[in-house]
């Protein structure tokens, strides 16, 4: 632990070096100037800072111990709202989005040190690290391709589009980003100790991959659905009209989301049995078809009416939807291939939620016609997904529902 924790403080430093250096050519391409100089060198701080909490989340996620993680998220990311609102309010600008993100970091870094209750040693293994980069290397090469292509449409839309656009865009990814990460790193962190454990036991491994499958349908497509429904009154609650040109790109990419979310737990499955050459080259797979289609889509994106600012950006977006479903449908065919469950078996574990969680949606549109105000329509739309889903998965019946019922049932007489 000690090695890797130094090996990835080193690394931070190493790359907040780089990014030192290389800002004021960053700064140029978008003609930011000194100020974007400065910002920009402040903001990578977040690379060590970031580097500090690494291996204490890891050591928590190995125990399956996950709640003081849960906590500490939540207290840095209120104190790092606090920060960003106070000094937004102060007239800091773009400052305050910098030192709430380096604040929030901070925190995390200071919580999970006290969480884990582990500290470093002044120690580092050559040996060690040697035997962690067979894994580690596919796996860090699979995370830069991921996290460069999760803002390379930014780059895109704003040297294309220009800075509304790119404004819409943003806010839509930033609200649509919330959940899809929160689901997925639940994923991470809760379901592959778990794959882990029956990793060498193949009919164990295949049973417990088909429940965590089951459980992912149950929660995921409800979600994403019914998020899509209510994007609009969603939004006229918290921002009014004037971020209405941000629904459309916010429901394309909760769509894409679903995918995102179901390649990694695929990915999941995949890595526990030990294969992480295999996430890099479908990482890579899924970046080469991301690629194509903004090459076919990319001559579309400056496209706009006097009713539709970002129908252009809706083209862009919807190119990268078929992209994610073809990633999506390869992944799967390797999933198949590496873990021993069919494609039928996944399919037919995932389709019945997809179906249910669309006639929940189908009801709750209903409420839509209504002339309600944003509040009232969120809450009835709420109150009838709720009622439609639970009720047919009761029926169905649903083992992922029964099991969340059980369990919450337990608790409650243990209380």
């Amino acid at each position: 632990y000690s090695t890797v924790y130094w090996f990835n403080l080193s690394m931070a430093c190493f790359l907040y070096a780089i990014a030192w250096v290389a800002m004021p050519a960053i700064a140029g391409l978008f003609h930011g100037g000194d100020e974007l100089v400065d910002l920009g060198r402040v903001m990578f701080l977040s690379f060590p800072l970031t580097a500090l909490s690494i291996v204490q989340n890891n050591r928590l996620t190995k125990q399956m111990n996950v709640r003081p993680i849960a906590i500490v998220n939540f207290i840095s990311l209120t104190i790092g709202g606090i920060v960003g609102i106070v000094m937004a309010v102060k007239g800091f600008g773009a400052r305050a989005i910098i030192w709430q993100t380096l604040t929030l970091n901070a925190a995390k870094a200071v919580g999970l040190g006290v969480a884990s209750k582990w500290k470093p040693q002044f120690y580092m293994s050559w040996s060690r690290l040697k035997g962690y980069m067979k894994v580690g290397l596919g796996m860090s090469g699979t995370s830069l391709l991921n996290v460069v292509f999760q803002n390379i449409y930014s780059f895109f839309i704003g040297n294309r589009a220009g800075l509304v656009p790119l404004g819409y865009y943003t806010q839509s990814d930033k609200w649509s980003k919330m959940g899809i990460t929160a689901i997925t790193q639940v994923l991470t962190s809760t379901f592959l100790p778990a794959l882990a454990e029956v990793q060498d036991e193949d009919e164990r491994f295949v049973n417990v991959a088909r429940r965590i499958d089951r459980f992912t349908a149950y929660m995921l497509f409800p979600a994403m659905l019914w998020l899509i429904v209510m994007a609009t009154p969603l939004f006229h609650l918290l921002f009014g009209t004037k971020w209405d040109a941000s629904i459309p790109l916010f429901q394309l990419l909760l769509v894409r989301g679903v995918f995102t979310v179901l390649n990694s737990l695929y990915g999941n499955f995949i890595l526990s049995k030990g294969h992480s050459r295999a996430i890099f080259l479908l990482e890579l797979l899924r970046d080469s078809v991301a690629i194509a289609a903004i090459i076919i889509t990319l001559p579309m994106i400056t496209l706009s009416t006097t009713t539709n600012l970002t129908s252009g950006l809706q083209m862009f977006l919807w190119g990268q939807v078929i992209a994610s479903a073809v990633a999506w449908l390869v992944t799967l065919i390797y999933t198949a291939r590496y873990t021993g469950i069919a494609t039928r078996e996944l399919l037919a574990d995932a389709t019945p939620y997809l179906l249910v969680a669309a006639l929940a949606a189908a009801a709750m549109i209903g409420i839509s016609l209504l002339d309600l105000s944003p509040l009232a329509t969120l809450s009835l739309q709420g109150v009838i997904g709720v009622a439609v889903y639970g009720f047919i998965c009761r029926y169905i019946p649903s083992s992922a529902q029964t099991f969340i019922i059980d369990h919450l049932r337990n608790r409650r007489r243990d209380d």
